[in-house]
């Protein structure tokens, strides 16, 4: 559904979010509790127990959604000004989902060049997360341009106590996953059985692939804008290097597809035929999730299927089996907060996955089918993940990351 400029903007005039009081400043004795003196006895309990932060101060239950505006929203590199909207986007759906406190933090002037344009200055970036760091629970990291955004996150995650996370890397990732382990359920095969080929191997793609392998995929062959990630190259970045194999260089994206059951694209529009598709293996997937337009349509995709099986997966609203980011951040950094985790790691991924997996497969309440009334909401090849509405993930996803944290060790409380 496309709406006009002008809707748009009054949509966004003044802004997403907002400061909302939760304490009363109705009289002189909320005044003294919310500012001075009594704040004092609040301040001194902190410095004597840094940790007490977390109960006396929003820092529990409040991230940072950080961005350069390198790589923003499939628009690119237009400047930290102009992530704002986006950056507020992402702090209503955290609220509005996982009813997590979110802000907006556009970083200026950490590129190469000290100023405004330019490549990524990853030292700059982690220096400026770390400084706003003591006010917030959890770091989430928004359309950093790869290949800087996977130092800046690694590095962050390592040098700081509480939960990183760049969404473009992992949360496509996560719930791509979960279509894919919901696919192979379908088809009755195990994820090591799947030959899968991916094609883009920027930061989304490195992850797919990485989420992908963390559930038990082993047959992976990935493509970027120069071709196969074969061993024989030398001009693969160390991200791309880890997913590379002993295939000829010259080997072509039809030639993999060939016989293969799931094709992911994180890539562009129109890169692939009728015919590429047509020639993967029975029952196969399509997860062509480039924005705003799919590597393939949906319906050249149905035209080459000549009535056989298979399922198809978009990044758009307007076509079932959508790979939204939103069923994944607000639920993960909600179950990572409500446990006091000190990072976000594999395994509560994995675990979210595989509970947005579950839940597709659970009958669907009727008031979310009210909300898709063209779509069979049965589970089955035209419904894989679930739907950004169901209010069961709320309680779901987040249960299912907790445990993970729990369980690894990770979690404070």
């Amino acid at each position: 559904m496309a709406f006009g400029k002008e809707e748009v903007f009054r949509y966004h005039e003044g802004g997403k979010v907002a400061v909302a009081l939760p304490k009363p400043l109705a009289g002189k004795d909320d005044l003294c509790l919310a500012y001075t003196p009594g704040v004092a006895h609040a301040v001194r309990a902190i410095a004597e127990d840094p940790a007490a932060a977390y109960r006396l101060t929003a820092k529990r239950n409040l991230v940072a959604v950080v961005s350069d505006g390198t790589a923003i929203l499939g628009l690119g590199d237009l400047g930290a000004e102009a992530s704002i909207p986006v950056m507020e986007g992402k702090a209503v759906l955290f609220k509005a989902f996982g009813d997590v406190d979110a802000w907006p933090v556009p970083l200026a002037h950490c590129r190469i060049d000290g100023k405004n344009s330019g490549k990524t200055d990853p030292e700059r970036v982690i220096a400026a997360v770390k400084a706003i760091a003591p006010q917030y629970g959890g770091i989430n990291l928004e359309d950093i341009a790869a290949p800087a955004c996977f130092e800046i996150e690694e590095r962050l995650d390592a040098e700081l106590d509480i939960p990183v996370f760049h969404d473009d890397q992992w949360g496509t990732a996560v719930i791509a996953t979960a279509g894919v382990v919901n696919y192979a359920h379908l088809k009755g095969a195990g994820m090591s059985d799947l030959k899968i080929v991916i094609n883009g191997a920027g930061s989304a793609g490195i992850r797919i692939a990485d989420m992908l392998k963390a559930a038990g995929a082993s047959d992976i062959t990935m493509f970027d804008a120069r071709g196969v990630l074969s061993a024989s190259r030398t001009d693969l970045t160390p991200q791309k290097a880890r997913h590379a194999r002993d295939l000829p260089v010259a080997t072509t994206r039809r030639e993999a597809m060939t016989g293969a059951d799931v094709f992911i694209g994180v890539s562009k529009a129109n890169v692939l035929s009728g015919e590429d598709v047509a020639a993967m293996g029975d029952f196969p997937a399509i997860f062509a999730m480039a924005n705003p337009d799919p590597e393939i349509a949906p319906e050249e995709v149905a035209k080459a299927m000549g009535g056989r099986k298979y399922v198809m997966v978009t990044g758009r609203s307007d076509y079932p089996n959508q790979i939204n980011n939103v069923l994944c951040f607000p639920y993960l950094f909600r179950g990572a907060l409500d446990v006091g985790a000190t990072t976000i790691n594999k395994e509560m991924k994995v675990a979210a996955a595989n509970a947005l997996a579950m839940l597709a497969r659970e009958p669907v309440p009727e008031d979310v089918k009210a909300l898709y009334p063209d779509e069979a909401l049965e589970f089955g090849p035209g419904y894989i993940i679930p739907k950004p509405f169901d209010r069961r993930l709320k309680e779901v996803v987040p249960a299912a990351v907790a445990e993970a944290a729990r369980r690894t060790g990770v979690a404070r409380n």
